[in-house]
């Protein structure tokens, strides 16, 4: 019987999730909301002393504030509607429903309360607010750097394929037709990965402070690619090399860059044309720092070994994609590498999960109640 459970409860109503206690909470998203204010402060005095307005970037699921918390909402009814549903197999008085409305709050109020509740809302504000900043910084970047540093990197993915073109061996190995739509979903397949593992990260990991880490991890990862865009301004070979690139059949990635392109040329001549933002930068991925980065910590939290395994095959792809289509070069993908482990580590430190993330830090309490339990003391306050 999982803990908190009643005798007329049954487990899966009630699985036993932890958070941080009230010590550990005060602390443990520091970093993530430093990083987010940084992020967003540097991007609103970029609008400021270059002109720009301010932009919230649309993906294709809508825009960011709309998207991140309506996966968000959708996980917890995941969470907690088929709970209540199960309860009423134990509870003939709730089949009706208002009493499956009852049943639904009293889950709720189980599962999530606010000492629960109120860190995934920071953790989510914090990613969405780091997120828009570097959106925005790298929407900057035709104005602040004229030149690039394409050419040093092309000559550097020479040096590392031992004289070859890196894409060209993989179009010769991989073939240009399957292969191209194989690595197209994989690639495009982020644009839904990364907000969905935000939302399944925080609501469905057992440990939150497993999730709030690769949350945090998530905002370094960008504060510290729009570091890296800045340090390293290049645009990637699809943009330098393109007669490289047009023997491959049309993806929806080929789509995404003629698309890129347009809108870099678009902001160039106009920065005030409203829901366009540049978003061209090769140095380094963040494609493979950010896939890196869920990897590596489902592998340290140890999650069942197809998890592991799926997570680094999509690793694995996900670097070939980046080669394959042209959008980095062997350098940046090492970057992006680096700066995943960095992020890892850093926001393992700063969630209490340094010393041995798989098992469940010190500092966190279980709180998950039974629903009987929260029905109970509602129906006793009521009465006195």
């Amino acid at each position: 019987m999982a803990l908190g459970t009643t005798p007329g409860e049954s487990a899966p109503a009630v699985a036993t999730v932890e958070v941080p206690n009230r010590r550990h909470r005060h602390r443990v998203l520091l970093l993530a909301v430093g990083t987010a204010a940084l992020t967003g402060g540097l991007a609103v005095v970029g609008s400021v002393a270059l002109g720009i307005p301010l932009r919230d970037p649309d993906g294709f699921l809508g825009p960011g504030w709309v998207r991140m918390p309506a996966i968000v909402a959708a996980c917890l009814l995941v969470d907690v509607l088929p709970r209540a549903a199960w309860r009423l197999r134990a509870h003939t008085d709730l089949r009706s429903a208002r009493g499956l409305a009852r049943s639904v709050r009293d889950v709720a109020a189980a599962r999530w309360p606010w000492r629960r509740l109120v860190p995934v809302l920071v953790a989510v504000a914090s990613f969405y607010t780091t997120y828009v900043g570097y959106r925005n910084l790298k929407n900057y970047l035709p104005f602040i750097h004229e030149g690039s540093q394409d050419l040093a990197l092309v000559a550097s993915d020479r040096l590392l394929a031992f004289g070859n073109n890196p894409a060209e061996v993989l179009h010769a190995v991989l073939g240009t037709g399957f292969s191209a739509h194989v690595l197209s979903f994989v690639y495009m397949g982020y644009l839904i990965f990364v907000p969905v593992s935000v939302a399944v990260a925080l609501i469905f990991w057992k440990h939150l402070s497993h999730g709030l880490w690769y949350v945090t991890a998530l905002c370094l990862n960008w504060a510290l690619g729009a570091a890296s865009y800045y340090l390293i301004p290049a645009s990637g070979p699809f943009y330098a090399l393109p007669w490289d690139f047009t023997d491959l059949t049309r993806t929806d990635v080929t789509g995404l860059q003629a698309a890129l392109v347009r809108n870099r040329s678009i902001v160039r001549a106009d920065p005030d044309v409203s829901g366009t933002v540049s978003g061209i930068a090769a140095f380094a991925s963040l494609h493979v720092s950010v896939v890196f980065t869920a990897a590596l910590i489902v592998q340290l939290i140890r999650m069942p070994a197809l998890a592991r395994r799926l997570m680094w095959t999509y690793f694995v792809l996900t670097v070939l994609a980046t080669i394959y289509f042209g959008w980095h070069y062997i350098v940046d993908d090492l970057a992006g590498v680096a700066i995943g482990g960095i992020a890892v580590w850093a926001g393992a430190w700063a969630t209490g999960n340094l010393k041995d993330p798989s098992r469940r830090p010190e500092d966190e309490d279980d709180v998950a109640g039974s629903a009987d339990l929260v029905e109970a003391r509602r129906r006793s306050a009521a009465v006195s």
